[in-house]
């Protein structure tokens, strides 16, 4: 028996080599090549045949005479869900949705397949990973008594594709989507190639016929979502699945998204009833303290268009010769590079002491707005004094020690007011025109002015 051909693909652009390198020669990423057979020119002469319909020829023409008009969603019946995905499923929309294993993924696709059916809509739910008895399972324990979401048990590409189009179904979920092969190619299900092309064919699928499609991605153990990048690239929207699999609550946020704001996130609680929507998540991320405790200092960050309080803990103890910098859903570089500039700028020195910074409640922060609380409450914990009682602060700090404003500050300051909060440490540009009521202000414009503040006020 002749052996098989095979070359070795990289799992980020998708280019070829004829042997393992230790770098992709076409985008120079490291470690991404994997084994792939080759695919031979007969199987895939027709491959695409299909994608003639997606671009037929047309005439140039000018913006301002195309006729535009905004695109219809419709609700899943999970608010937090159609908050994230920019008000609901759109026509020929392709979500992928991603996130570690048993963090919830199946069991928020399958409470919104049955709002979508209970509101009058044709769902598929197609499961590769799972028989249709064990989904049929899972309905029973989340309450979906009754059930009308049609299940199919496939894993071959063109079995689905002639099932859907057979059912025509307006939302196909498809679980997963390195489950899926195409018998076209020889290469086995969650290879490159395969992914690639399963993810082609059912895109094609829902430009052509109107059907929403969502994707199913696992993980890599570095967070990203298995398989070739492209893979991002081809959807419409992609979701990851955020949180501690120990907790009991879950963050969906949009990394991309062509139909609504990008980063926008959804809080989910898991219960014995399934996932349900959190309408106020800036309870979940504050602690409760009977008084003030030193190193804590409450955030107002925004995740796409909701302001949310968060509450930002640091503890800063005695190091030996070489202390330790970690951070718990923040980033550990500007970590170091904000201690660097206390250090300089406002002469609290850290560099003989562990430094330890968690965001509380397992949220993810990214925004630069939060220098300013992580520096607070760093210098609180140095100092072992607390800050006062309904203490809020947010801005960017620079390298230079000036403090920069933060976007859409009020309306951070009119949630922290919303919520009880009374005193709060501002940059000098995000001073409103108009006092918020049963607020005090304090603008800074540097990191030494607010640490002086600060220590006025404890």
């Amino acid at each position: 028996m002749a052996k098989e051909k095979t070359h070795y693909v990289c799992t980020e652009c998708g280019g070829t080599s004829p042997k393992w390198l230790g770098k992709c020669p076409s985008c120079n990423a490291w470690n991404t090549l994997i084994e792939s057979a080759v695919e031979s020119a007969g199987a895939s002469k027709n491959r695409y045949a299909g994608m003639a319909a997606l671009a037929p020829s047309a005439e140039v023409a000018t913006l301002s005479d195309i006729e535009a008009h905004d695109v219809a969603r419709t609700p899943t019946g999970q608010e937090e869900l159609d908050r994230v995905l920019g008000g609901g499923m759109v026509d020929g929309g392709v979500v992928l949705i991603g996130g570690d294993p048993g963090i919830g993924k199946s069991t928020l696709l399958l409470q919104a397949m049955d709002g979508l059916q209970r509101g009058g809509m044709a769902t598929l739910y197609v499961t590769g990973e799972e028989s249709a008895a064990q989904v049929a399972l899972r309905s029973r324990r989340l309450g979906l008594d009754h059930s009308q979401v049609q299940v199919l048990a496939e894993t071959l590409l063109e079995k689905v594709l002639a099932t859907v189009d057979k059912l025509k179904p307006a939302v196909v979920v498809m679980d997963s989507i390195q489950t899926v092969y195409s018998d076209q190619l020889t290469s086995a299900p969650g290879s490159v190639a395969q992914v690639r092309e399963c993810a082609a064919h059912l895109t094609r699928m829902a430009k052509s016929t109107g059907t929403a499609v969502v994707l199913v991605g696992h993980v890599t153990k570095e967070g990203a979502l298995a398989g070739p990048r492209v893979l991002e690239h081809m959807v419409d929207t992609v979701l990851y699945f955020e949180g501690d699999t120990h907790s009991t609550y879950r963050l969906v946020r949009a990394i991309k998204n062509r139909f609504g704001a990008v980063n926008e996130i959804g809080v989910f609680a898991m219960t014995e009833k399934g996932l349900k929507g959190v309408s106020n998540p800036s309870a979940i991320f504050l602690s409760q303290h009977p008084e003030p405790v030193p190193g804590s200092c409450v955030l107002v960050t925004l995740e796409g268009t909701r302001p949310m309080l968060v509450e930002i803990q640091a503890l800063v103890d005695t190091g030996g010769p070489s202390p330790r910098r970690l951070s718990v859903g923040l980033d550990r570089d500007r970590l170091a590079m904000l201690l660097a500039v206390l250090h300089r700028h406002a002469g609290v020195a850290c560099m003989d002491q562990d430094v330890f910074v968690n965001a509380v409640g397992g949220v993810r922060i990214s925004e630069p707005a939060a220098d300013l609380a992580v520096m607070l409450a760093i210098q609180s914990s140095l100092r072992g004094k607390p800050l006062p009682q309904g203490f809020i602060a947010f801005g960017e700090v620079g390298l230079a020690g000036e403090v920069r404003p933060a976007p859409r500050g009020q309306e951070r300051l009119k949630e922290a007011a919303k919520l009880g909060f009374t005193v709060a440490v501002i940059p000098k540009a995000n001073m409103p025109k108009k006092p918020i009521e049963g607020m005090t202000l304090h603008p800074v414009e540097r990191v030494d002015e607010a640490i002086g503040l600060v220590r006025s006020l404890a």
